[in-house]
C-alpha cells in the first residue's frame, strides 16, 4: 500500500487526565500511552484506528526494506515472507512509541510496500494528546516491550473470520497494486489457512482477539482513562 492510501494520522486536540490510567509496570507514569492494534492483514485496523478519532501511528512504515539480505523467504519458495515478524524493525517502531509518549512527536519512515522501499520520512505529532493507536500486523511482537516500559494502555487483536479476511485483503490489495496477483493469490490462501494460528500467537503475546465494535468499546475506555483487562503472556 502506498503512503498516500493509508489512514490519515489524525490528531486529536483534547487533553486528558491520565492519572486514573491502571498502572502496567514499575515505571514512572507517562502521560501518554498507546494501544496497540494487531490482527491478520485485511482484518480492518487502518479503517478502525481512523474511525476511533485518535492520533495513529502506522507500524507497516517499519517494514524492512525489499535488499535488505535479512529478509526471510517462504519456506520452499523464493517468495519473501512479509507475513514474518523478521521482516519488520520492531526495535525502530518501539523507539518511535517511546519517543511519542514522552515527548509527542516523532520522526518515522515513509514506506512503499508496492514498492518495497521506504520513500522518505514523516513527522507524527500528537502534541499533548494522553493515547494513540499503534496499528499494524506485528503490533503484537512488542507488547511485552510497550508493558515494560510502561506505555501501553492496551493490546487488541481484530479478528474478522478468515473467509472475509481473504476476501477484504485480496480486493484491497488487488485495488492498490501491492504486488502482483499470482503473489496475492499465494499469499491470501496462505494466509487464510494460518489465520487462526496467527490469532493464537498474537493473543499468546498479550493481545485481546475482539471483533471492531468491542474493539472500539476498549478504545473508548482507555480514552477515558478507565482500565480494561487484556490478557498477557505468561
Amino acid at each position: 500500500m502506498t503512503h498516500a492510501s493509508k489512514a490519515t494520522r489524525g490528531v486529536v486536540r483534547e487533553s486528558g487526565d491520565a492519572s486514573h490510567w491502571c498502572p502496567v509496570s514499575s515505571h514512572p507514569p507517562i502521560p501518554t500511552r498507546v494501544v496497540l492494534l494487531c490482527g491478520p492483514s485485511g482484518s480492518g485496523k487502518s479503517l478502525l484506528s481512523a474511525r476511533s478519532g485518535l492520533p495513529v501511528l502506522r507500524l507497516d512504515d517499519f517494514y524492512k526494506e525489499g535488499t535488505d539480505p535479512t529478509l526471510p523467504l517462504v519456506a520452499g519458495s523464493s517468495d519473501i515472507d512479509w507475513d514474518h515478524p523478521e521482516s519488520w524493525d520492531a526495535d525502530a517502531a518501539v523507539a518511535a512509541i517511546e519517543e511519542l509518549c514522552r515527548t509527542g512527536r516523532t520522526n518515522v519512515p515513509v514506506y512503499d510496500i508496492s514498492l518495497s522501499a521506504r520513500t522518505g520520512e514523516d513527522t507524527v505529532d500528537i502534541g499533548r494528546t494522553p493515547l494513540f493507536v499503534a496499528e499494524g500486523v506485528f503490533a503484537a511482537e512488542i507488547v511485552t516491550h510497550c508493558r515494560e516500559l510502561g506505555v501501553l494502555a492496551d493490546a487488541l487483536c481484530l479478528s474478522r473470520g478468515p473467509v472475509r479476511t481473504f476476501r477484504r485483503r485480496f480486493l484491497r490489495d488487488l485495488k492498490e497494486g501491492r504486488k502482483s496477483v499470482p503473489f496475492l493469490l499465494r499469499r491470501g490462501w496462505r494466509l487464510m489457512r494460518a489465520e487462526r494460528s496467527i490469532v493464537a500467537r498474537q493473543t499468546a503475546q498479550g493481545a485481546y482477539a475482539c471483533d471492531k465494535d468491542e474493539a472500539m468499546g476498549r478504545l473508548a475506555a482507555a480514552a477515558a482513562g478507565r482500565c480494561t483487562t487484556a490478557r498477557t503472556t505468561a
